[in-house]
C-alpha cells in the first residue's frame, strides 16, 4: 500500500482514532484473535466481539481455563484481525489482553447468543472475559464496489502501475496506546 499514515500522539488525534477504529470493525461479528503459546508459537482462534462501544477496549468471552487464557497469562501481547470483504475493510489490532471474571463484567456484556457456548448462561462457573487493551491498530479500506474493484485491476494490468495506487486504497497505522 503505498498510502500510508500514522497518527499523531495528541489527545484529539487518539480520540478520533478511536473513533475511526470503531467504525472500521462495526458490525464484524467474528475476528481471529491470535496468543503467543508458552512455546513462543502464534496461535489464532475465531472469536466473537461483544458488542459494546468501544472505548479502546475488545471483550470476547472465553472459558476461564482455556488454553488463550494460559497462553495470555504467559504473555499478554495478542492481535485481533478483522476482515470484511463485501466492504473491502480490513483491520490488524494490537495489544495486551488480560483475563477478566468479576459478575458485574460478566453481567456487562452478556447477551443471548453467548448462550449457544455457555448453556448455563452467566451461572458457568467457567464464564469469563478476555479484555483486549487495544495499543495500536493499522486499517486498510477502499472503495466497495465489484466493478470499481475490477476496473481498477484491469487499468493495473494496461497501465503496469500498482493496483494499489491506481485504486486509491487507504492503509493508515494508529497508535491508541494511552500508556505512551
Amino acid at each position: 500500500m503505498t498510502d500510508t499514515k500514522t497518527s499523531s500522539k495528541s489527545g484529539e488525534s487518539k480520540s478520533e482514532d478511536v473513533a475511526k477504529l470503531a467504525e472500521m470493525i462495526k458490525g464484524i461479528k467474528i475476528a481471529m484473535l491470535t496468543t503467543v503459546d508458552p512455546d513462543g508459537a502464534l496461535r489464532s482462534r475465531p472469536m466473537a466481539t461483544q458488542e459494546a462501544e468501544f472505548n479502546g477496549q475488545l471483550w470476547f468471552f472465553t472459558r476461564e481455563h482455556s488454553g488463550k487464557v494460559q497462553s495470555i497469562q504467559n504473555d499478554q501481547h495478542v492481535n485481533v484481525c478483522y476482515s470484511d470483504v463485501d466492504s473491502q475493510r480490513y483491520i490488524s489490532v494490537a495489544g495486551r489482553g488480560s483475563l477478566v471474571t468479576d459478575r458485574e463484567t460478566l453481567e456487562k456484556y452478556w447477551n443471548p447468543a453467548v448462550k449457544a457456548w455457555f448453556p448455563e448462561g452467566l451461572e458457568d462457573p467457567e464464564l469469563a472475559l478476555i479484555r483486549v487493551d487495544v495499543e495500536s491498530a493499522e486499517i486498510w479500506d477502499s472503495p466497495p464496489g465489484l466493478f470499481v474493484r475490477l476496473a481498477g485491476f484491469a487499468e493495473a494490468i494496461v497501465t503496469g502501475q500498482p493496483y494499489d495506487q491506481i485504486h486509491g486504497n487507504h492503509n493508515q497505522r494508529m497508535d491508541l496506546d494511552t500508556h505512551h
